[in-house]
């Protein structure tokens, strides 16, 4: 489980999470949506360790992620907006590979690891493939597998649909949709739920860096799109940006996220 109470963070004076209280089961999938700058990101790189609140606190599993940052992002695997920013490796194999090593595991659970997450991405036999030549749905994949060759609890996915074209969506939709049926608990950032909607468990939405909205799916769309969050039905779209500001270009420091 991950747990937030009471959770502040400021960029500077700018207050971009404020007082958030959230718990996300184990095998839940949520989907985390807002506007630009509803803080939603900055919400969640607090969850395996990326950034460290200014009041309030966060846990995994029941304990505090400051405590343990290495169980921490083992239990808790984090796919960036663009995939480039984690990509560290010339091929697939080693990319995926770079988490487990750095754990200290053994060459032979490593490369079990290996061959389990490209497959569950449905990238078997792409280990030796050059992550340069990759087209960004392919990025994307394999930075879902890179994340999950850690054998987290939870994967959460910032904006995974960014910059895909169709076919691209629908492959990473239909992993997403694999994963969690097999149990792995999924939170999705997004500002559009048009591609998510139907995976959700649950949807919680942020703006002004506040939880506005925590219910079902089928309760939480009629009041989605007054805080700038596209769903899919037609007339109702008041989102005014195809992208989020907590964006790759953003700074961990940055106000906008």
């Amino acid at each position: 489980m991950i747990r937030t109470v009471d959770l502040v963070y400021r960029y500077g004076d700018a207050v971009a999470v404020d007082g958030v209280s959230l718990s996300i089961g184990d095998g839940e999938c949520v989907v985390l949506a807002g506007a630009n700058g509803s803080g939603k990101t900055t919400l969640v790189r607090h969850f395996n360790g990326l950034l460290e609140p200014d009041a309030g606190s966060v846990a995994v599993n029941g304990r505090r992620v400051g405590e343990d940052l290495v169980a921490a992002r083992t239990a808790v695997g984090m796919v960036f907006q663009e995939p480039r920013d984690q990509l560290v490796a010339a091929t697939v194999g080693a990319d995926v590979a770079f988490g487990p090593e750095n754990l200290g595991l053994d060459r032979a659970e490593i490369d079990r690891r290996v061959a389990a997450s490209l497959a569950a991405v449905n990238l078997d036999g792409r280990a030796d493939d050059r992550v340069d030549e990759l087209s960004g749905g392919e990025r994307e994949r394999v930075a879902v597998a890179g994340a999950l060759a850690m054998d987290p609890d939870h994967l959460v996915l910032d904006e995974p649909f960014t910059g895909l074209d169709a076919p691209a969506r629908a492959s990473v939709l239909g992993r997403l949709r694999d994963l969690s049926e097999s149990g792995t608990g999924l939170v999705i950032v997004t500002h559009d739920l048009r591609d998510v909607l139907g995976l959700a468990d649950r949807v919680v939405a942020m703006a002004d860096g506040r939880v506005v909205v925590d219910a079902p799916p089928e309760a939480a769309t009629a009041s989605l799109p007054e805080y700038g969050v596209r769903v899919p039905a037609t007339g109702r779209d008041r989102s005014a940006a195809d992208t989020d500001s907590d964006s790759p270009g953003a700074t961990p420091r940055d106000p906008r996220c």
